[in-house]
């Protein structure tokens, strides 16, 4: 059992190898950066947060949500200050993790979730059209129908395959496959040494070489805040899918701790930054890679790639990479997000569709803040909708209000409407055994109703507050009795 194990993380770590090589490539490219710190990148990244993380079976590289943040960096101040930016965005992301804030993740509701995933699904989709072009034009004829061939076949034996035999992943098997039939037939389609040239040594040490100053420092932190955010967030939201696809649970903290650290020592060995990339998690998880051996394998052998194997790995055609993430986005949108479109609130079909609209269209960072935004708002306005009253006058002329609800900022013009202090006879009692004070607004608001009993000359009680509202009134200075 244990071998059987061992050969599925190895083969599932040299397919995810192979999905690992052109999308590092291609990000280290929409950087302006040597394809290369890409690959360093991608091998020192993968196999530290395979090995030191707090979830076995993700994988992690240079990603793209990384790239677009750090273009204008490079493009203004140049390749030194990307590197320093990539230190201090890990440093950003180990104090996070040792703060323990990985729970926050928590905090993003599902829909926000569904739309994170399909939103980065059409990304993947949408990145591999690149690949038909030739240049800025698309390709056409004979090129055209070729690549478009083998992109087809490709996905053919991926879906195929299993039900023939799951000994191997069927993306694996595509990828070798197909390279195999275009090298003996001889056919002319474009290779992964198309893109750019992979050889190189091993990556060496040295520390950016920049002025060590707080103007540097100016420069560097926006960019290195921003790279940590989206960093966090989108590994952060990779392991919650994990968690759901493996039926495990994964431990945040330390991926964030061993996330820090990896881009740390990617900046000092001239990587780029990095964070979990859902597409190869997927083509890793699919692939039957479940341990941190497959993330080992995958890193090392991008390692390998750069040192050894580069003439073969050059020869990988681009249609059969091309037709895996095709799978792969297919494979990672939520297509039951669509089922339930009509079955669930319409206020979370909003958030699931703003959410995958902003990230196809911004950034996943932007995309999860509005969705959470959204979702948040949505709750303070149902939750404030759901405060009434219950009153009736008691056998000595008083009268009874009895509160039901939570009474927080979005609630208080609700709570103070429910009291008529210019018709209520001269005793009023306030029974506050099931109603609940969130934050200071609340207190406010039972200081105003106080102040405008006062002023009409009545007396407000109030009764049956919970300990932890009488804490708050205290603190607050409020009399509650």
């Amino acid at each position: 059992m244990k071998s059987q194990r061992l050969r599925a993380d190895v083969l599932a770590g040299l397919t995810t190898s192979f999905a690992l090589l052109p999308e590092c490539i291609a990000f280290a490219l929409v950087a302006h950066l040597n394809p290369l710190m890409g690959l360093y990148g991608a091998f020192i990244i993968c196999t530290l947060t395979a090995l030191f993380g707090g979830r076995p079976g993700m994988v992690s590289g240079a990603a793209g949500s990384m790239a677009v943040v750090i273009v204008a960096l490079v493009v203004q101040h140049g390749v030194q200050y990307l590197l320093a930016t990539v230190l201090l965005g890990g440093l950003i992301m180990m104090a996070f993790g040792l703060l323990r804030l990985g729970k926050l993740v928590r905090m993003v509701p599902h829909p926000v979730m569904l739309g994170f995933v399909n939103g980065l699904a059409i990304i993947i989709a949408l990145a591999q059209l690149e690949h038909f072009k030739s240049g800025e034009h698309w390709l056409s004829g004979t090129p055209l129908y070729l690549m478009t061939g083998l992109v087809l076949l490709t996905m053919a034996i991926v879906y195929l395959l299993p039900r023939l035999t799951r000994a191997v992943p069927p993306a694996l098997v595509a990828i070798l496959g197909v390279g195999l039939l275009v090298y003996l037939f001889g056919l002319p389609t474009r290779t992964l040494g198309d893109m750019a040239h992979i050889a190189g040594g091993l990556p060496s040490f040295a520390l950016p070489d920049l002025p060590w100053n707080l103007e540097t420092l100016r420069i560097i932190a926006p960019y290195a805040i921003l790279m940590a955010l989206v960093g966090l967030l989108e590994t952060l939201l990779t392991l919650n899918l994990t968690d759901e696809i493996t039926e495990t649970r994964g431990y945040p903290d330390r991926e964030c701790v061993a996330l820090g650290a990896a881009n740390m020592v990617s900046g000092a060995f001239g990587g780029m930054g990095g964070c979990a990339m859902i597409g190869q998690t997927v083509i890793n998880l699919s692939s039957g890679g479940r341990g941190r051996l497959s993330g080992v394998v995958a890193g090392v052998l991008i390692l390998l790639f750069i040192l050894f194997l580069s003439p073969l790995i050059e020869r990988i055609p681009l249609a059969a990479l091309v037709g895996v993430m095709f799978v792969v986005s297919q494979q990672t949108f939520a297509w039951a997000s669509l089922r339930v479109l009509n079955k669930v609130p319409l206020n979370d079909v909003l958030v699931i569709i703003a959410v995958t609209t902003i990230t196809v269209f911004t950034d996943l960072a932007t995309a999860v803040l509005c969705g959470i935004i959204i979702a948040a708002l949505n709750f303070a306005w149902q939750q404030a909708r759901e405060l009434y009253a219950d009153e009736h006058l008691e056998a000595d002329g008083s009268k009874l209000y009895r509160l039901h609800g939570t009474l927080f900022f979005a609630s208080t013009t609700p709570f103070l409407n429910q009291f008529d202090p210019a018709n209520d006879p001269a005793k009023v009692t306030l029974d506050c055994r099931h109603l609940s004070f969130v934050d200071y607004s609340a207190i406010a608001a039972l200081k105003t109703l106080r102040e405008r009993y006062a002023k009409a000359g009545k007396v407000l009680q109030v009764f049956h507050l919970s300990l932890r509202c009488k804490k708050l009134l205290k603190r607050a200075g409020v009399e509650h009795h």
